[in-house]
């Protein structure tokens, strides 16, 4: 007897992009694509990129399990999400050219409707650290018109949603040790290590 996984395993995997393809292009003709994504290999591991018609709305470290973040995106933007990697091209070739030591800014429509209230504030201003260049947390709080708001800044750079793009990596302790990142201190390392290297 013969069960549906039998079956999937003889399907050609030529053919299941062709299919894959057509669905991609039936759902964004249609309008029935809210939330496309993919993934590229990085320096600092594979990176999920999501987005809506707006702009880049999500990037995702592998630590953060990426189906979790799928899963998330589906709660709190729309259960329609498909891989459309065509439709991030741009994206994956910028994030390429920063990894290759050629890009230090990104020209990409973002959509920050992930984040509310003082962590948009936050993240705005974090997209002003030029590449480099670095802050404290103390700094970013003053920048973002609340001196106080030390932990807010830790925990708005703690949940950013645009990990990379928006360098939350480039704010550091008052002392220069690194404090925490989203994708793990190794990838924060190799981050800053790579804008010093340019």
């Amino acid at each position: 007897m013969t069960n549906a996984l039998d079956t999937l395993e003889r399907v050609d995997p030529a053919q299941l992009a062709r299919l894959h393809g057509a669905l991609e292009a039936a759902a964004a003709g249609s309008g029935a694509l809210d939330v496309a994504y993919r993934t590229i290999d990085s320096p600092v591991g594979p990176l999920l990129i999501a987005s809506t018609e707006r702009g880049i709305v999500r990037v995702a470290y592998a630590i953060e399990d990426h189906e979790a973040v799928l899963e998330s995106l589906a709660e709190r933007l729309s259960p329609r999400i498909l891989r459309a990697p065509a439709r991030l091209d741009a994206a994956a070739g910028e994030l390429d050219e920063y990894f290759a030591g050629r890009r230090t800014s990104f020209d990409l429509p973002l959509d920050l409707s992930l984040s509310k209230g003082f962590r948009r504030e936050v993240l705005e201003h974090l997209r002003a650290i030029g590449y480099g260049r670095t802050e404290t947390y103390t700094e970013v709080a003053v920048a973002a018109g609340s001196p106080r708001a030390v932990r807010a800044v830790g925990s708005a750079c703690a949940t950013n949603p645009l990990p990379v793009i928006v360098p939350c990596h480039r704010v550091l302790r008052s002392d220069g040790s690194l404090g925490g990142y989203l994708g793990g201190l190794d990838a924060k390392r190799a981050l800053l290590d790579l804008e010093a290297a340019a």
